[in-house]
């Protein structure tokens, strides 16, 4: 287990980055209102172009790429799809993402609507907790020489067929050895905070989430073999598009980067970690309890 005891711990003043679910009226209304109190008390908001444009307020709006420079804090209210996106613009930045929930009860995001601007304001006078959660880096060698990326992700890079009615053939490398051929839908390299997303789907163990662990799971595996592996978190995996199907890179369910055959996903620990803010008390395992509707005997 890895969580950290590290606090935000800022002063007045602070830059606070917003993003929110694009189709939830109600988190819009949310951040319109933390926005206008966090202002009033001397703190510097930003959002994107498109989710300035969401709120009216344009004039906060910055590009991506520029969202988490400088910021204190980053706050995703919506799901958990918003959390995965706010965290592929803050982790290179090394800001922490506080998660407000607005629907369905999710994994990542922790905090309630009415208990929001109390949360931020205990997130950055250092009166919560910072988790660690290790991420995957995944990049491209392609057939002819050239490489691209390298990606992050919270929860998987996944390596997957193109065509309806119709496998892929993988093949699989680890720590430098080869390991197996796998025929299947795709392969899922999985983080311990993945486990229980596209993982979970395709029957891959739960692990919790402070641990530092890579799984590989096949997705409808063509053949005996269909166990995941639980593999360190130093090992580098490599994965080759082999016979003559194409199949395509996923991340964190973005969208997909085609890979021909001879292309290979080269997966490893990323050098940057994800910090999630959390109050430091929320329970795991009740919280998968919730989530599959498991009663006390």
């Amino acid at each position: 287990m890895n969580q950290t005891t590290e606090r935000v711990s800022t002063g007045p003043g602070s830059v606070v980055a917003f993003t929110l679910h694009p189709e939830r009226s109600d988190a819009a209304n949310l951040v319109h209102e933390l926005i206008g109190s966090l202002s009033s008390t001397g703190h510097a908001t930003r959002l994107t172009t498109t989710d300035a444009a969401m709120i009216g307020r344009p004039d906060l709006g910055v590009a991506d790429d520029d969202l988490a420079i400088g910021a204190d804090l980053a706050v995703s209210v919506g799901g958990d799809g918003t959390m995965l996106r706010t965290f592929e613009m803050a982790s290179q930045h090394k800001v922490p993402v506080l998660g407000v929930h607005v629907g369905h009860l999710g994994y990542l995001t922790e905090f309630e609507p009415r208990h929001a601007l109390d949360a931020i304001t205990k997130a950055l006078a250092g009166d919560l907790v910072v988790e660690d959660r290790m991420m995957v880096e995944a990049s491209i060698e392609r057939v002819d020489g050239t490489v691209e990326g390298p990606w992050c992700g919270l929860n998987e890079a996944v390596v997957e067929k193109r065509e309806l009615g119709r496998t892929v053939r993988l093949g699989v490398e680890i720590g430098g050895a080869h390991f197996a051929n796998y025929s299947a839908d795709g392969l899922i390299v999985a983080t311990p905070t993945g486990s229980t997303a596209y993982n979970l789907s395709a029957r891959g163990p739960i692990v919790a989430p402070q641990h530092r662990s890579f799984l590989l799971t096949a997705v409808a595996p063509h053949q005996l073999f269909d166990r995941t592996l639980v593999l360190g978190p130093e090992t580098v995996l490599r994965i080759t598009v082999i016979a003559d199907r194409d199949a395509a890179l996923s991340m964190d369910g973005r969208p997909p980067i085609a890979l021909a055959p001879g292309d290979v996903l080269v997966a490893r620990e990323s050098a940057t970690s994800a910090l999630l803010v959390t109050t430091g008390t929320r329970n795991f395992h009740q919280i998968l309890k919730a989530k599959f509707g498991l009663k006390d005997a």
